[in-house]
């Protein structure tokens, strides 16, 4: 799992729903403190800001390649999951080179994924200090190369991924995941290992009560099982 952004930590918890889904049934869960979040204070995330958001990926990619290395886990058996940020970063995971060499699944919730026109969604606008400016020449120096719906290849092979978001949500317009697994669902093998749910109520969250938010990681955790572990 991991975030990577606006200087936000991620530190241990035991959330119930995972607890249950994960842990009892055997799971190992790792949280990747990289680049760009706050776990070691404002220079680790101004490390990752705009022009350097690659080192966020690649912090993500060295997790992925050290604990295949120790054996964890294999490469078959690893999922990457992350919302909103997060969403934007295994997004990444899913069409950088390496990345999606690396994840047997991905779950990608609530995301951006278009860098092209984020800030003109919802509240993208305020977005442009972590990632650029997509309106001046940060979309061809930098911005275009972490910018996921972009990098779409026809010849590439993509691992298994369900893209979940909500039709409410208020701050990542649902737009970014719709078109994504659009552009996904025209090609030529991902068409076929490519998932998608939209809860048509709750915000960015992704859910508007305690029932919704069950089913929804039932829904994501089920989709790992299935797909990690058949």
């Amino acid at each position: 799992y991991g975030y990577g952004g606006f200087e936000i930590s991620l530190t241990p918890v035991y959330p119930a729903a995972r607890g249950l889904a994960w842990f009892e049934q055997g799971g190992v869960w790792i949280d990747a403190n990289i680049r760009g979040g706050g776990e070691y204070g404002p220079r680790w995330h101004q490390a990752a800001l705009k022009a350097n958001r690659n080192k966020a990926y690649e912090d993500f990619e060295a997790v992925a390649e050290d604990i295949i290395r120790r054996k964890v886990t294999s490469r078959d058996k690893l999922g990457a999951m992350g919302g909103s940020n997060g969403g934007l970063l295994v997004g990444n995971m899913l069409t950088r080179p390496k990345g999606n060499t690396l994840f047997g699944g991905i779950v990608c919730q609530v995301p951006l994924l278009d860098m092209r026109r984020f800030s003109k969604l919802l509240a993208g606008a305020s977005w442009m200090g972590e990632y650029g400016d997509p309106d001046t020449d940060d979309w061809s120096t930098f911005l275009h190369k972490y910018s996921p719906y972009h990098n779409v290849s026809t010849e590439a092979t993509y691992p298994q991924a369900l893209f979940v978001t909500s039709t409410k949500d208020d701050r990542v317009h649902p737009g970014h995941a719709r078109k994504m697994v659009a552009k996904l669902s025209g090609h030529g093998t991902a068409k076929d290992t490519t998932y998608y749910y939209e809860n048509i109520e709750g915000g960015h969250g992704g859910a508007a009560d305690n029932k919704q938010m069950a089913f929804m990681k039932t829904l994501e955790y089920s989709f790992l099982w299935k797909t990690l572990a058949p």
